[in-house]
């Protein structure tokens, strides 16, 4: 049985749904104060906007774009106790009105302190609970330098972004090894790459090689770090078999999220929830490396303990193909107390 640290995952990773007005607002009902902000549009196209707490919430990143930070002062303007508030958003991006809206929350560690783990210091977030950091660094070129994460333990899940160039979301996930890097910006299979300087991320720090995707002379990066937590959190892989009686993925939780990109062939990468889709077969999907707006077709059933395929699409469940995922929790399948997660 998967017994977990965490009875309430919504204490640390939650979803909320708005309705865009085109005009300053605040979403409530988070339940926490989210230290990164993860907000797409589901109603018509439109770039993901994230934004985290040591960037600061008027700073923004997108998953589906090269370019670095931008600023704008309309679209989020802070974190709230219960949430986030909302401007009147003139690029037309997170809160047109009429616009249904979504917003991933985790939460870190607050204000970011500083980290001497790595051979560079580094600013950090971190929640050691439930396994997840902000982690903010400038490059020096040097092949083998190590950034401190703060998590207390390997992270399974690694995404760095440069703020200030044009680059792409390089990211290491553990299935994949340290001589490989998979794109959150592009549909493409993941490459041989000496990014991670074919180092596995330590309990410490992660390592990143000389070129300029993770490590540019006097250039300022952003890291999403992520380590898995029994019962909270779960990073793996699975092979499709192209049936609508699909592959089961084994979480050891009933999933709340769920990231999928095909890795041994392109594939855009896919993203469900259980806030969006309230009953199975989940039918509704983002796609991070697109602009697209909200796409409906049979996807997944969540599973109280895992998610299993319902399509034969090639984005999900290709025969042979291999697949990557990331998954959060909207409930242990065993709680601490031996209370069992019910089925939807």
């Amino acid at each position: 049985m998967a017994y977990t640290n965490i009875n309430k995952p919504s204490n640390y990773f939650n979803t909320k749904l708005y309705t865009g007005t085109g005009a300053t607002q605040s979403i409530t009902g988070v339940g926490f104060q989210p230290d990164f902000l993860w907000l797409k549009d589901r109603s018509s196209g439109g770039t993901h906007v994230l934004v985290d707490v040591i960037r600061g919430s008027t700073k923004w990143l997108a998953s589906d774009q090269t370019s670095g930070e931008v600023t704008r002062a309309d679209q989020v303007t802070s974190f709230d106790s219960d949430g986030f508030s909302l401007g009147a958003d003139s690029g037309n991006f997170i809160n047109v009105n009429g616009n249904n809206n979504v917003a991933w929350n985790w939460l870190a560690g607050g204000t970011g302190v500083s980290n001497t783990d790595g051979s560079i210091t580094s600013t950090v977030s971190a929640n050691t609970t439930s396994g997840f950091s902000i982690v903010k660094y400038t490059g020096n070129s040097t092949a083998g330098t190590t950034v401190g994460h703060g998590l207390s333990s390997a992270p399974a899940w690694v995404v760095v972004k440069s703020t200030g160039g044009v680059t792409d979301w390089y990211a290491y996930h553990k299935t994949l090894g340290n001589s490989t890097v998979v794109y959150l910006n592009l549909n493409n299979t993941p490459d041989a790459s000496t990014n991670w300087n074919n180092t596995s991320p330590t309990s410490s720090f992660f390592t990143i090689g000389g070129g300029g995707a993770v490590n540019a002379s006097g250039v300022t990066y952003v890291a999403y770090c992520f380590a898995e937590k029994k019962g909270f959190s779960k990073f793996g892989s699975y092979t499709g078999n192209g049936s609508t009686d699909g592959t089961f993925v084994y979480t050891g939780f009933k999933p709340a999220f769920v990231l999928i990109k095909c890795s041994s062939a392109i594939g855009d990468w896919q993203l469900i929830d259980s806030t969006r889709s309230t009953f199975n077969v989940c039918n509704l999907r983002l796609q991070p490396n697109l602009s697209d707006g909200e796409a409906g077709s049979d996807t997944i059933d969540i599973c109280s303990n895992g998610f299993k395929q319902r399509n034969t699409f090639g984005n999900f469940n290709t025969s042979g193909a291999t697949y990557i995922y990331m998954a959060f929790a909207e409930n242990p399948l065993v709680s601490s107390s031996g209370v069992p997660c019910t089925a939807r």
